[in-house]
C-alpha cells in the first residue's frame, strides 16, 4: 500500500493513495484534498495509510450534513415513536441544517459544531428575535451526536466530532408543586367542570397526561380500589395514537378513598349523559371523554386545564404535569418511602425519583435523624436504669 502527495497550489495538496480492490484485485486510487505545509501533508498521507492498514479508513465523500441527516431520519423512523421522530425532524430541519447543513459531512469539525451552538444561542430564532434557549441547543447536540454516531457505525466517519463538543449548561427548571391546602383549593375550583376527574387523577394518583387520556373503565377496579396503568396516548400531526407507558412497563396504582368516591359518581354521571344520546356506557369507554363518549386528545386536556386554572384569582399558575409533582412531593414529605413513590409514579428506576425530588429529602433526613436519636436515647436510659 502506497501513497504520495502532489502540490496543486501554494498551501494546497492532493494526497493520492494507491489501493487494491479486495474483490477484483485491480489497482485504484483515492484522492484527498489537504491544506497546509508540505510536511503536514506528508504526515496526513502517512496517517491515512495507517488507517487503511488498521481497517479504519473512511473514503472521501461529497455528502453534506443536511443530506446525511435526511438519510439518518429515515433510518431511525422505525426505532422511535412517531412523536419523537417528529421532534427529531423539527430540530434537524429548523435548527441544525441552517447552521451546519451545507458542510461536507466528512469535513465536519468540532470547532464548527461549537461555533454553530454559540450562534444558535445568540441569534438562532427563526423570527430574528434573538437566540435559542440553552435547553433547545442541548437537544440539538443530543440529536446531532446520535446521528453522527450512526455515521461512525456506517463507516462514513472515522470518529464522531460531536463527542469533542460540550453543549451549553442547562439549569434545571424549578419544580412547581402545590401543598395540601392549594390542592384542596384546586379540586374545589375544578369540581364544576369536565376537567375535575383529570385533576383528581393527577393530584391523588400522580398520572401523566397521556395516561389520563388513555385510561378506560376496564382499568378501574372498584373492588380492590386500584387502577391498572397499561397504556398512554400521544398526539402527533397524523392524529392521536396509543402507546406503552413511558417506562415501558404497566403498573397498578392504589386509589385513595376520595378518588374511589369521585370515580364512582363520575361513572354514574357519564352513564346518564351517554344514555341521553342512546349510548350504553361500557368498560371500553374512556374515563375522561367528550360528551359523546369519544376520547380526548392530550393537547386538548392541557389547553382546557390552563384555561380553567386562569379563571382562579388565587391559585398559582402551574402545568397539568405539575399535579404529578405535587402528588409526589406530598408522598415524600409525609414519610412515604421513595421506592413506593417510584412504583406509584411509574419511574423506571428509584434513581429518577430521588433525583427529581431531592428537594424534599432534607426534611425527611432530619425526621429520620430525630427518630434514630429518640430510639437510641430511650435504649440508653433503659440500660442505665
Amino acid at each position: 500500500m502506497k501513497g504520495h502527495i502532489r502540490q496543486r497550489s501554494p498551501g494546497k495538496w492532493a494526497i493520492i493513495l494507491d489501493l487494491r480492490d479486495p474483490e477484483t484485485g485491480k489497482r485504484k486510487r483515492k484522492w484527498h484534498s489537504f491544506a497546509g505545509t508540505k510536511r503536514e501533508a506528508q504526515k496526513e498521507c502517512a496517517r491515512l495509510i495507517t488507517t487503511i492498514g488498521g481497517g479504519d479508513y473512511v473514503e472521501p465523500a461529497k455528502e453534506t450534513v443536511a443530506q446525511f441527516l435526511d438519510r439518518w431520519l429515515n433510518h431511525i423512523r422505525s426505532q422511535v415513536s412517531p412523536r419523537s421522530h417528529e421532534r427529531y425532524t423539527e430540530i434537524a430541519s429548523k435548527n441544525l441544517v441552517p447552521l451546519l447543513g451545507g458542510v461536507i459531512l466528512t469535513k465536519l469539525r468540532p470547532e464548527q459544531i461549537s461555533a454553530a451552538y454559540g450562534k444558535a444561542l445568540v441569534s438562532g430564532r427563526r423570527d430574528g428575535t434573538g437566540g435559542l434557549a440553552p435547553r433547545t441547543v442541548h437537544h440539538m447536540h443530543r440529536i446531532l451526536r446520535q446521528a453522527l454516531g450512526q455515521a461512525v457505525k456506517w463507516r462514513v466517519l472515522a470518529r464522531n466530532p460531536a463527542d469533542a463538543v460540550d453543549p451549553p449548561k442547562v439549569e434545571r427548571t424549578k419544580m412547581r408543586a402545590y401543598d395540601a391546602r392549594e390542592m384542596a383549593m384546586l379540586l374545589a375550583h375544578f369540581r364544576p367542570t369536565r376537567m375535575f376527574i383529570p385533576v383528581v387523577l393527577g393530584t391523588l394518583c400522580g398520572l401523566r397526561r397521556g395516561e389520563v387520556t388513555a385510561l378506560r373503565w376496564r382499568a378501574v377496579d372498584f373492588a380492590t380500589g386500584q387502577l391498572a396503568i397499561v397504556e398512554s396516548t400521544e398526539q402527533t400531526r397524523s392524529g392521536t395514537r396509543s402507546k406503552e407507558t413511558k417506562s415501558g412497563r404497566s403498573r397498578r396504582v392504589a386509589l385513595p378513598s376520595l378518588a374511589v368516591e369521585e370515580l364512582r359518581l363520575h361513572r354514574l354521571r357519564q352513564a346518564e349523559e351517554l344514555l341521553k344520546l342512546g349510548i350504553r356506557l361500557t368498560d371500553d369507554h374512556h374515563v375522561f371523554a367528550q360528551a359523546d363518549g369519544q376520547p380526548v386528545q392530550p393537547n386538548s386536556l392541557t389547553h382546557e386545564f390552563v384555561r380553567i386554572l386562569a379563571l382562579s384569582e388565587t391559585l398559582l399558575r402551574i402545568r397539568f404535569h405539575d399535579l404529578r409533582h405535587s402528588h409526589a412531593t406530598q408522598m415524600l414529605a409525609n414519610g412515604i418511602h421513595p421506592k413506593i413513590a417510584q412504583e406509584r409514579l411509574g419511574h423506571s428506576s428509584i434513581a429518577i425519583t430521588l433525583d427529581l425530588y431531592s428537594h424534599v429529602l432534607p426534611g425527611m433526613q432530619e425526621d429520620a435523624a430525630a427518630k434514630v436519636d429518640a430510639a437510641l436515647r430511650a435504649a440508653i436510659d433503659r440500660a442505665a436504669g
